[in-house]
């Protein structure tokens, strides 16, 4: 019996002083979130051009996960010049994909520009969760790991929804029309034992 108390007293009292701190590290990031979120939001939906590699990035993944579901673990992000796609696929693949991508978004498959695990639907659901949980806070005046609970819940309910609309007015722009892919780099960094990811830089341009 003291051997189990010398081994797991210590784990309790880390789970338990956890549990304390959590409601006031989830305030901070909260406040953080009602800040930070919309101007990043703002920033990408402010750039045409950003918007544009971020739709072609969503097709390209969209492209190869109607044919083989998620098991090459796709993400990317888009820059002013292109786009970035990590995950296992191989680079011919990816750069059929962001070809066959970016022709089925000029014939107006706009659906294409939006991803359920992009990072704007994230970032939506995080800022959810922050706005419900400030509500509750300032409501109730005291910290509550329920109210936690509640937030995530209830954004995790309406976040996906309110992301994809943000995808589809804000932070893509599906008229590619006037876009081409022109070459793909290969950037994925060799190690010594594997590679646990590919990465490919899809270059595109104005035209």
């Amino acid at each position: 019996m003291y051997l189990f108390f010398l081994l797991f007293f210590p784990i309790l009292v880390f789970i338990l002083l956890n549990l304390i701190i959590l409601p006031f590290q989830f305030t901070v990031r909260s406040l953080l979130n009602i800040v930070t979120i919309p101007v990043e939001i703002y920033r990408i939906a402010v750039n045409k051009v950003v918007r544009q590699n971020h739709a072609l990035e969503h097709a390209t993944i969209n492209v190869i996960e109607e044919k083989y579901d998620g098991i090459f673990n796709l993400s990317g992000y888009a820059l002013t010049d292109g786009f970035i796609i990590r995950g296992n696929a191989p680079a011919d693949m990816v750069y059929e994909a962001a070809k066959v991508g970016s022709m089925r978004l000029k014939r107006g498959e706009r659906y294409l520009a939006v991803h359920k695990r992009c990072g704007t639907s994230i970032a939506v659901t995080n800022f959810i969760s922050s706005i419900i949980f400030l509500v509750l806070l300032f409501k109730y005046g005291y910290f509550n790991l329920f109210n936690i609970i509640i937030a995530i819940v209830l954004a995790s309910l309406i976040g996906p929804l309110f992301g994809k609309y943000v995808q589809l007015y804000l932070t893509t722009a599906q008229d590619v029309k006037n876009m081409d892919i022109i070459n793909i780099t290969d950037n994925t960094q060799p190690v010594y034992f594997w590679n646990t990811s590919n990465e490919y830089y899809i270059q595109t341009r104005r035209i």
